[in-house]
């Protein structure tokens, strides 16, 4: 019995098919198919039931798929003590980051900077990067889909997630220089009940700063009227620039209209937008990520790195941005 015919067969028992485990081990699906052939009698049982459209484990595979992951679990565990002693290290980092979060956060945070620094020091580690709604990274950290995020917060993380901020944006109103918004703004701000009935301009739902801006509203007593969406808040701010509506955005995000445009600060309450990073509380399972992680908060902003758990709800007048 070997290592390489156990794996085969995990590989099968997970896809469903040989051909998709081939392609998941980057080896031809003849081979693979030999293999577990080998090892099917090499055992003198047969592991997996051929004959539906989807390839399923027999019940003496299930009993032997269960001894096979532990087998294989354990190698990796002994490679990866074998390579912490070395010096090596290895695995794989699923990171998740909320649109525009690698330039927006680049003065305070430079993201696509410590990747490349980590790559540089581990390029054995394979890094994954996906972009995503707040929302949907939370829900993957949560499962274990991805091992960090940088997310935008519309209160305190979820149960089970430890967040550190990276940026605390105040949220501003963009509108034209003409709207009537900027002729009742006092010292440069407006309430938020002003911009009851008004078309907004707004990050889609699933969003930290959407999510802020609902509830904010909700609170003021009124729904949020989004009549348009996009993902980065630049566009959003080009939008107000036409007069399509009020973009709500974090401060700074107004100067990609260029002139004619005002920014206006939020208050009553006051609105702020939060990035952060995120990971599971217990930590991420592999040293990898784990590695990966200590470097990212040894990099976070002194001032702007507060540790959130599980505190009480936080007001609406604090947001996330992505």
């Amino acid at each position: 019995m070997e290592l390489a015919q156990l794996r085969y067969f995990v590989a099968v028992a997970d896809e469903g098919g040989f051909t998709r485990a081939a392609e998941r081990l980057h080896v031809s699906q003849p081979g693979v198919s030999a293999q577990v052939k080998q090892l099917e009698r090499e055992l003198g049982q047969r592991l997996l039931d051929r004959s539906g459209r989807r390839v399923a484990p027999t019940e003496a595979g299930v009993a032997v798929l269960a001894y096979a992951r532990a087998a294989l679990a354990a190698v990796e565990g002994i490679r990866r003590t074998a390579d912490e002693f070395s010096g090596l290290l290895r695995g794989r980092v699923a990171l998740g980051l909320i649109p525009g979060a690698a330039s927006a956060a680049v003065d305070a945070f430079d993201v696509v900077g410590l990747l490349g620094d980590f790559h540089e020091a581990h390029p054995q580690v394979e890094i994954s990067l996906t972009e995503d709604t707040s929302e949907r990274m939370l829900g993957a950290l949560r499962r274990g889909e991805l091992d960090l995020a940088v997310v935008g917060l519309a209160g305190e993380p979820p149960p089970g997630i430890t967040a550190r901020v990276v940026l605390d944006e105040p949220l501003v109103a963009v509108v034209r220089a003409g709207d009537p918004l900027v002729r009742s703004a006092v010292d440069g701000r407006v309430a938020l009940a002003e911009l009851r009935g008004r078309a907004l301009i707004a990050l889609p739902p699933g969003t930290g700063l959407r999510g802020v801006l609902e509830r904010a509203c909700a609170e003021a007593g009124f729904i949020a009227r989004v009549d348009f969406e996009a993902a980065a808040p630049a566009v959003l701010a080009r939008l107000a620039a036409r007069g399509l509506g009020v973009a709500v955005v974090p401060r700074g995000a107004e100067s990609a209209a260029g002139p004619g445009v005002r920014a206006l600060r939020l208050s009553d309450p006051e609105l702020s937008g939060r990035v952060a990073l995120a990971w599971r509380t217990d930590g991420p399972s592999g040293p990898a990520a784990r590695r990966l992680l200590a470097r990212l908060r040894t990099a976070l902003p002194a001032a702007a790195g507060r540790g959130l758990t599980s505190e009480p709800a936080l007001a609406a007048g604090r947001a996330g941005r992505g």
